[in-house]
């Protein structure tokens, strides 16, 4: 089973925690609820609807509020670290968590209590922890953007604000990057890169680029890479190889946001909700 584990920007959302579905364009676990928009909520419902589409089981989510002060990172935190020993999750997708170096060794050593290692995926704040803490090559995949990219390539960046300015956030330097951050053990077994044009890469170099369909209104759009990360979750877990689902999940999410057919308005649950579709073509072209 997939455990997604991120925050929402909201002081007082409780710690939750369980079986996450989608109604009405909310997340639910239990009796909370909380809208799709971006960020965490949009990689779950994305995985949801790959879970559903796949006819896998519902992933399960863990979810708090915290608005930046790390009040409500440290809770999850600290309660992963009670819950993980554990569970049995096959993958663990980790995303916006304030990146608290201490707090990411307590969660790495109840992940090594598991009585199976999990394939573990880190994006956003908890990306940033894994690279801080020395420990990134024990991840399996990071799916940052082009400017996370560039902080993993700095090898002397404590934090992405801190990223020096010669170390380009440029489309054109993604190789470049792509071969620094391994360079200095800054990258995960794999990494999808998410831009104009998508990458997947390992230490041996790029493997796949994905470049259409292109939508120029999703440039704008908030959550497109988060859809991504759910996407490439969910397939991971069902079973497919790291390489594969990456593949699958670029090409799925552009056909996805291809077929919103959005405007500068639109909202990512209307990506999310094309996901089936677009997924089962994709499959059904692959053979």
């Amino acid at each position: 089973m997939l455990a997604i584990a991120g925050t929402v920007p909201s002081e007082g959302f409780p710690l939750i925690s369980g079986k996450i579905s989608l109604e009405n364009n909310h997340i639910r676990i239990g009796d909370e609820g909380v809208s799709v928009n971006r960020g965490t909520t949009a990689l779950m419902a994305a995985a949801i609807k790959t879970a559903e589409t796949l006819g896998q089981p519902a992933p399960c989510g863990y979810l708090v509020g915290d608005i930046g002060r790390g009040k409500g990172s440290r809770h999850l935190y600290k309660y992963l670290t009670g819950q993980l020993p554990q569970s049995n999750f096959q993958t663990l997708t980790f995303h916006y968590l304030q990146p608290i170096v201490d707090w990411h060794e307590h969660l790495q050593l109840a992940i090594d209590e598991m009585k199976e290692r999990p394939t573990l995926i880190a994006d956003a704040g908890f990306m940033y922890a894994a690279k801080m803490s020395g420990k990134a090559s024990q991840y399996d995949l990071f799916t940052p953007d082009i400017g996370e990219l560039a902080f993993l390539a700095d090898e002397k960046a404590p934090h992405p604000f801190y990223t020096r300015g010669f170390i380009l956030h440029d489309e054109n330097c993604v190789p470049d990057l792509i071969s620094r951050a391994y360079s200095h053990n800054n990258a995960a077994r794999f990494l999808l890169v998410k831009g104009s044009q998508d990458y997947l890469a390992n230490r041996e170099g790029i493997l796949e680029t994905v470049d259409n369909p292109v939508e120029e209104a999703l440039e704008a759009m908030g959550g497109t890479g988060d859809t991504l990360t759910g996407l490439v979750s969910a397939l991971m877990d069902s079973g497919m190889a790291i390489k594969e689902a990456a593949v699958v999940a670029m090409k799925t999410n552009r056909l996805a946001g291809h077929y919103a057919k959005p405007t500068p308005a639109s909202q990512v649950a209307e990506i999310i909700h094309q996901i089936p579709k677009a997924l089962l073509e994709v499959l059904e072209k692959r053979g």
